[in-house]
């Protein structure tokens, strides 16, 4: 039988202890480095493990027996690389740890349950929710995550983390949401710890599905990548050198906001002109209503009989059946969108541009409209240089992001 005990404390409460001394520090860093490259690499040998680690196959085989006897790591029988005496090889124990990844949206949750080795057991999509900052909805938000951790056949014990992605300003490091639920004197992330039992982290949305796209998603080689959220508003997840960028402030990645359109359209964030007034899902969604009552036709009014109640899923629906009215607004919104992608290609000259979110389920409705503003606004060089590329994975890659994300920072790995 697994046990996680052993995680637990060595790599996570014994290294917020001071008066650990230098050798057990030490030691709980090397296991977790092990760990790390057996999660990112495979299984791999003792004589492996050391050469990476620059450590003796003694220690190494001292680690690998650590971890056997607390669960994490098992043996995976003989080698099959190479000639005369196969060595052994040693991988993680996929059953030992798990992770829940939730992903917080305005009208619906995302939330999956994901083992050791990077694969989810449980994935539940598009779970009913609306998204306020009241007590109410923080209390609604902790009940579906308690529930779906019920519904799940893995004890709790065996859960190590949890990873909250929330739209807005919010501080990974403290664990506090700016923009909802900043309602308390206590970090949301602890708030949500004490709800569920778990230890939890948060992220903004937009990162964590930058994260999970880099890493389990549809970048190959690249390591400088922006990740363009388009939906209800617009955000940008940056990776530079593989690493999420955070900023001074740690709310890098505002892209939304950035004043590019010549209105006097006070945005949420209380500006003006900022690119979400005209282009983001919200603008999308008011704009095809606008069109509506002046007159012009869709099929949606087939589907809904009260304008008021449409709302971004329906407009993407209709677009995704010829409708020419959702495919003309959001065509639009495409083009600003592109002006901007075309003006932070000019100042970072990323090697991968990744357009995700909901708006990116209309594909090419979308895309050619963004392709073609960044082929006008865009320096040639810097164009020629950057592939733009749909999300892999789709309605998924935030709730990959926080699972991976909660591992990662078990393990302190990015």
């Amino acid at each position: 039988m697994s046990n996680t005990k052993g995680l637990k404390g060595a790599l996570m409460q014994e290294l917020q202890q001071e008066e650990m001394s230098g050798v057990s520090y030490k030691n709980t860093l090397l296991k977790k480095q092990v760990l790390e490259i057996l999660s990112s690499k495979g299984n791999s040998t003792l004589a492996d493990l050391g050469r990476q680690l620059n450590v003796s196959t003694p220690k190494i085989n001292e680690l690998i027996l650590e971890l056997m006897t607390e669960g994490l790591v098992r043996d995976f029988g003989k080698s099959n690389a190479g000639i005369g005496r196969k060595p052994n090889t040693y991988g993680l124990e996929a059953s030992s740890a798990h992770f829940i990844g939730v992903e917080v949206k305005r009208e619906s949750i995302n939330i999956g349950l994901m083992d050791f080795s990077e694969k989810f057991l449980k994935i539940d999509l598009d779970v009913s929710f609306h998204l306020e900052n009241s007590n109410e909805s923080l209390d609604q938000l902790c009940f579906i995550i308690e529930e779906f951790i019920k519904s799940t056949s893995v004890p709790k014990d065996k859960i190590l983390a949890a990873c909250v992605n929330i739209s807005g300003r919010v501080n990974h490091k403290t664990g506090y949401s700016y923009s909802f639920f900043h309602l308390h004197q206590e970090p949301l992330s602890e708030i949500i710890k004490n709800r569920i039992g778990i230890h939890t982290y948060l992220e903004n949305d937009t990162r964590g599905m930058a994260f999970g796209e880099f890493y389990n998603g549809i970048v190959t080689s690249e390591q400088d990548v922006l990740f363009i959220n388009i939906d209800e508003g617009i955000g940008m997840g940056i990776m530079i050198d593989g690493k999420l960028y955070y900023g001074k402030s740690g709310f890098a990645g505002e892209f939304g906001h950035i004043p590019i359109l010549p209105n006097d359209i006070i945005c949420h964030c209380g500006k003006k002109g900022c690119l979400e007034t005209e282009a983001s899902g919200l603008a999308i969604t008011e704009q095809f209503k606008k069109r509506l009552n002046q007159g012009a036709t869709s099929i949606l009014t087939n589907w809904v009989n009260d304008i008021k109640k449409i709302n971004l899923q329906h407009i993407i629906h209709a677009a995704l059946n010829d409708d020419m009215l959702a495919i003309e607004i959001i065509s639009d919104a495409g083009e600003k969108i592109g002006r901007g992608i075309a003006a932070i290609m000019n100042l970072f000259n990323p090697e991968l541009i990744i357009l995700g979110g909901s708006l990116a389920e209309t594909d090419a409705y979308i895309r050619l409209p963004i392709k073609s503003a960044i082929n006008k606004y865009s320096l040639s060089l810097v164009n020629t240089d950057t592939e733009v590329r749909m999300s892999k994975l789709g309605k998924k890659a935030g709730i990959m992001g926080a699972c991976l994300l909660a591992r990662d920072k078990v393990l302190s790995i990015h």
